[in-house]
């Protein structure tokens, strides 16, 4: 009967294959929820190789046999996931590399820009990777449980600002929210939409800097596409042919498919880019 729990628990771990696809799962769930199966399979394989009398040693020697498959498979996916785990651990150090790379390209080209005061580039996505086991929010879900109080009014006070082509005020308000909430579910938005009143304000460099800032705040965001493009025509305006014909491309490989991949294909034959 235990033999058959576990077999049951295995099945229902199987999926975790998959995890670089579930996002309501961290790798250290998974490898928790896997060191707990590898325990009880030592348990169980210590129970059936107990000294003494056994009425049907052949039966016990094949479930046995059973114990050491599933006890393989569980190793395999334990391997796997902590490959996985690398594979993400290197994405994001070299995606954070790269941003910090571009900040200190923009910050050669925005007038009045200290290099000294730029610091360390925050890691890609905000944050660091999960080292334990978290409950995970639903995905770009804005609702008034996860907002600070005056978060949702602010915001929509600086977009009010620029929907009325107030592009100076709308610039300043969405620079002050994103200071003032800077992991909240609408920063990336802020951010996005700051980079929009600069660039009408014909502040190419500031711009870029804010749809940078707009993509490292969530890269799989809602914004993120466009923020990206963004960035890259920005860049382009702004004589970087060489970083913005890579950051559109970039584009249609992290968002294939997508009005902004179709979009940036167009600037990027534009830039003459290769």
């Amino acid at each position: 009967m235990r033999l058959t729990l576990l077999a049951a628990a295995l099945v229902a771990a199987l999926p975790m294959a998959g995890v670089a696809q579930d996002r309501t799962q961290t790798l250290a769930d998974i490898r928790q929820e896997l060191s707990v199966l590898y325990v009880e399979l030592q348990t169980l394989k210590r129970e059936l190789s107990t000294t003494g009398p056994v009425a049907t040693p052949a039966p016990s020697a094949s479930l046995l046999d059973r114990v050491d498959v599933i006890e393989s498979e569980l190793q395999r996916l334990t391997a796997k996931a902590e490959e996985m785990e690398y594979r993400i651990d290197r994405i994001v150090t070299d995606g954070t590399n790269r941003i910090g790379d571009l900040e200190f390209r923009l910050c050669e080209l925005e007038e009045g820009c200290d290099l000294g005061a730029l610091g360390d580039t925050p890691t890609l996505g905000g944050g660091a990777l999960p080292e334990a086991p978290a409950v995970a929010l639903p995905k770009n879900e804005t609702n008034g449980a996860q907002l600070a109080l005056g978060e949702q009014a602010d915001f929509d006070r600086a977009k009010e600002a620029l929907d009325q082509g107030s592009f100076r005020s709308a610039a300043d308000l969405f620079a002050a929210f994103a200071e003032a909430y800077p992991a909240g579910p609408l920063t990336a938005a802020a951010l996005f939409h700051q980079g929009g009143a600069l660039s009408q304000l014909g502040e190419i460099a500031p711009a870029a800097r804010a749809y940078l800032n707009a993509f490292s705040a969530d890269p799989t965001g809602p914004e993120a596409p466009q923020s990206l493009l963004r960035l890259g025509q920005s860049l382009g305006e702004l004589g970087q042919s060489g970083e913005a014909c890579i950051t559109l491309e970039e584009v249609g490989t992290r968002f294939p498919g997508s009005e902004a991949a179709a979009e940036a294909q167009t600037s990027r034959l534009n830039l003459g880019c290769l």
